[in-house]
């Protein structure tokens, strides 16, 4: 399903904004993405806070309903990174048209064999594609929404990727980001704690330098032609073993912005 593009020959490549270190530590652990109890057990506890946050607020901004099953039905939706599907997939389910993007082959096929394997599973309009956001831009797409969560830390030039998922973005429609602030509380709760002493994710999956503020976060956003942006932050409770949604974004956090219609 992937085009081929021409390029300007002094335009830069659409692979310098990735890290092939990065794309490498999910491919070898692909395998896992479904195992709730497994590698990606942080990102299952975080599912129903964050599917909570989107669906809200895209229900909110196109003036949906939440009665029903498919709250989403009719909108069109990226989901970039979306590794083994666990948002892509949910999404769909909710009755959005789904385009699930990855570089890593084996994260896109453990999303297919995931769904494939689901009953039911034949009503979803759901499409998985291995590339880079920067070639969909190419292709000139355009899409309801953009949805990317915990990939902007793993980008070396984050900026340059906000504007580039926020040119995917229609006119009236709206982005959704996720990633995790940068100061020392995160240093100590999401490397410290959640790499080295609980062992919730493997050692190394995070780079603290690649945290990204909601201060800077706000100004890759606006810079990219999308509205100013609101946020809200996911706090764990050790007591329930739960994550929530919060106003506290001292660590994780999610972002919406919109984009105005054109006049």
């Amino acid at each position: 399903m992937t085009a081929s593009h021409s390029m300007p020959p002094d335009a830069p490549s659409p692979a310098r904004n990735l890290d092939h270190a990065e794309v490498e530590r999910f491919r070898r652990i692909a395998s896992e993405w479904w195992d709730a109890k497994g590698k990606f057990r942080p990102l299952h506890q975080l599912a129903p806070a964050r599917l909570t946050f989107v669906r809200d607020e895209l229900v909110r901004h196109f003036g949906l309903t939440t009665s029903g099953l498919k709250p989403l039905k009719g909108l069109r939706v990226l989901d970039v990174g979306c590794g083994g599907g666990l948002v892509s997939e949910p999404l769909a389910r909710m009755g959005a048209r789904v385009v699930g993007l990855d570089p890593g082959r084996e994260n896109v096929e453990a999303a297919r064999a995931h769904v494939e394997g689901q009953t039911g599973s034949g009503g979803l309009d759901l499409t998985y594609r291995v590339g880079l956001v920067e070639e969909l831009a190419a292709e000139g797409l355009q899409f309801d929404a953009v949805v990317s969560l915990e990939v902007v830390e793993h980008v070396p030039d984050a900026g340059a990727f906000v504007k580039t998922c926020a040119s995917l973005v229609r006119p009236g429609g709206a982005l959704v980001l996720s990633t995790i602030n940068r100061n020392l509380k995160s240093y100590a709760l999401a490397i410290v704690a959640a790499e080295y002493v609980l062992g919730w994710l493997p050692r190394g999956t995070h780079q603290w330098d690649r945290f990204v503020t909601p201060e800077e976060l706000s100004g890759f956003v606006t810079a990219a032609g999308m509205g100013a942006p609101t946020f809200k932050g996911i706090v764990y409770d050790p007591l329930n073993d739960t994550w929530s949604l919060s106003a506290d974004t001292d660590v994780n956090y999610l972002c919406f912005a919109a984009r105005e219609l054109v006049e």
